[in-house]
């Protein structure tokens, strides 16, 4: 049985590094059928960007054709962000049948398949738990009609497959929210002229693989299994259930536009959805106090400004008069008429919480200290009214991905942001940066090649800008880039760019529209892609060109990937020792031995040439890139 305990441990977990080990030998062999030979299996990270559903569908496309070149089973790790952990879930629940993945793709799009009526049971029922969210009417309205696919697996139910170093193990990107709103603001005062911009700190990346979740910074992780459970001082208080990929997939996966326009897009859905509630549910069963206390929660959602909130207010009063006249005097009533009239001198806060508890008044569902309506409501509209609720109470406040904090009063945890909450907001991570390069960068995993594949809207190389910023904040190795060369190639970006350093990994760079494969039509494809275009407005047509155009970057690139494989098993995997027999033109009584050691990492190469002779002793010292601290070394 899996513990439920947090871990605080530094470095890779024990069961990641385990999958790793088993992993090693298929990307040795993998890579003996590319005819690169090896000593040490190297440590190859796969990136995805986030990008909505064009990333979604071209992430997959990029998957299957790394499957079909025989590339795919010499990468270590996969990691995403949005839109792309999207096909990374299809991906492993899958088996990493891509051929299979493709053709099912096709055909749900075809048919344009999605069933609304599981997706709202889905939501009705998530409505029920106890830190429900926008993340969820997301995950289960919004992002399984634009991935036409309601995944009930969970993130667990991958394990098998990495365990046994099938695939690549898997890292899943997520932020928490509540460090990073202080990072905007940190932002914001950066960005003045003169000020380098502020760059988010490791400790807000949170990360989800199929053994844990939590903050690689600090090493401090809990059981996926156990991912929203509720802890205290390190001990499991309360199991819940483990949240399905549809939920997590709404997580990872939940910045496709500017808040304003999500708003938008949210209260829409959430109309549309009421008028079909309406019809199915009030025309049978309802009453004028149910179809009026839908009214007012969704007039409060419209505009918490106007004063048609209050308008809606009397109109239930007088919904309650009609329907129940000899209670109309009755004490526990007094409270709403109060309500009424002081409606436009209340707070904002403070209507949001009156709202809240009236409607919960109506449902049972408690609140604050009310008196209960005596409610003729029937049992079946109860959750739904419920789920109204509850959902217009997130919008208002703008709640997104609230879970426990499983670091809640941990002893381990000196920092207070991080001991002191109980419940965190984890949300999409394209908005620190586009691509999960915090995940890989570690030293402890070790990472000598990335291939980061961009599918994001706008300039391709701000992924880059980004990493390189927080790298050089954070002091972690990564390749130098010049401004003004980024700035050069987003004006006709190429299929691919390959950045080099120092130290640290060799990153290859694939803008997923580019001059090579679109010609001088990148904008065109921009905006036929575009970030939030919803689902319905994707013909099978359309799936089927991105597909392609994603493949072709890697058939275009596979000897530039191979030759950077190549390089990469080079300087870091032909690790040992050996005694070599002497050269011919040396005497046969010779007694000459070289001996040859190395030692590689993420951050380099050192070894040693020793020559071993009668009268002569030579060491040769060499690093890889040049270090000037291990050539200035004084021998003793």
């Amino acid at each position: 049985m899996e513990s439920a305990e947090v871990s605080i441990i530094p470095g890779l977990q024990k069961e990641e590094k385990a999958a790793v080990e088993k992993r090693s030998p298929k990307v040795l062999k993998a890579l003996k059928k590319l005819s690169i030979q090896a000593n040490e299996a190297p440590v190859i990270a796969m990136l995805g960007s986030g990008g909505g559903l064009r990333a979604h569908i071209a992430c997959l496309g990029v998957l299957s054709e790394m499957r079909e070149q025989g590339l795919l089973d010499a990468v270590m790790y996969l990691a995403a962000v949005s839109g792309s952990t999207w096909a990374m879930s299809s991906f492993y629940t899958n088996s990493g049948d891509t051929k299979a993945i493709e053709a099912e793709l096709k055909r749900r799009f075809d048919q344009k398949e999605w069933d609304l009526d599981k997706s709202l049971e889905k939501t009705v029922k998530a409505a029920k738990l106890e830190n429900y969210s926008l993340t969820d009417f997301w995950a289960y309205l919004v992002v399984s009609k634009q991935t036409r696919e309601l995944q009930d697996s969970c993130l667990s139910s991958m394990k098998k497959q990495v365990e046994d170093g099938t695939l690549p193990y898997p890292i899943f990107a997520a932020i928490d929210d509540d460090l990073q709103t202080a990072w905007e603001r940190k932002k914001a005062q950066s960005s003045m002229p003169g000020t380098h911009p502020c760059i988010a700190s490791p400790e807000t990346w949170f990360e989800f693989t199929p053994h844990h979740a939590g903050y690689p910074a600090l090493g401090a992780y809990v059981p996926t299994t156990h991912f929203g459970s509720k802890f205290k001082e390190g001990r499991l208080i309360k199991s819940e259930s483990e949240r399905d990929l549809t939920f997590l997939k709404g997580l990872w996966g939940s910045a496709l536009a500017s808040t304003k326009d999500m708003k938008k897009f949210i209260l829409a859905q959430f109309l549309s959805l009421k008028e079909k509630l309406k019809m199915n549910y009030l025309s049978k069963e309802g009453t004028g106090v149910d179809e009026a206390l839908l009214e007012l929660v969704t007039a409060y959602l419209q505009d918490q400004s106007s004063n048609s909130t209050q308008r809606r207010l009397q109109t239930l009063q007088q919904a309650l008069q009609v329907e129940r006249p000899d209670q109309d005097s009755e004490p526990e009533h007094a409270w709403l008429a109060k309500m009424v009239q002081n409606w436009s001198q209340m707070s904002w806060e403070e209507q949001g919480r009156l709202l809240e508890s009236l409607v919960c008044s109506f449902t049972g569902q408690g609140g604050l200290p009310m008196p209960r309506i005596r409610s003729t409501i029937k049992e079946s509209l109860k959750d739904f009214l419920d789920f109204l609720n509850k959902t217009g109470v997130c919008f208002w406040k703008w709640e997104w991905g609230t879970i426990h904090n499983f670091l809640y009063e941990h002893g381990g945890i000196r920092d207070e942001a991080m001991h002191s909450r109980e419940l965190l907001h984890l949300v999409d991570a394209g908005v620190a940066i586009n691509t999960p390069y915090p995940l890989v960068l570690p030293p402890m995993r070790e990472v000598h090649l990335i291939l980061s594949f961009d599918f994001s809207a706008g300039d391709p190389f701000e992924t880059i800008r980004a990493a390189a910023d927080y790298c050089h904040q954070n002091k972690i190795p990564f390749p130098p880039v010049e401004e003004a060369k980024l700035e050069a190639w987003s004006k006709a970006p190429a299929d691919c760019y390959i950045l080099k350093g120092e130290t640290g990994p060799v990153v290859m760079h694939f803008p997923l529209f580019n001059t090579d494969t679109c010609g001088d039509e990148i904008q065109m494809w921009n905006d036929r892609y575009s970030t939030f275009k919803l689902v319905d407005s994707y013909t099978l047509d359309l799936v089927t060109q991105l597909l392609e155009v994603s493949k072709n970057n890697i058939r275009r690139n596979k000897e530039n990937i191979l030759r950077e494989m190549r390089n990469v098993v080079r300087l870091y995997c032909w690790n040992g020792h050996a005694q070599v027999i002497a050269p011919p033109v040396l005497p046969t009584e010779s007694t000459i031995i070289f001996s040859f050691m190395k030692m590689s990492s993420a951050q380099g190469s050192m070894g040693l040439l020793v020559h071993y002779g009668l009268n002569i002793f030579l060491i040769f010292l060499f690093s890889a890139p040049f270090s000037y601290t291990f050539h200035s070394t004084k021998l003793p």
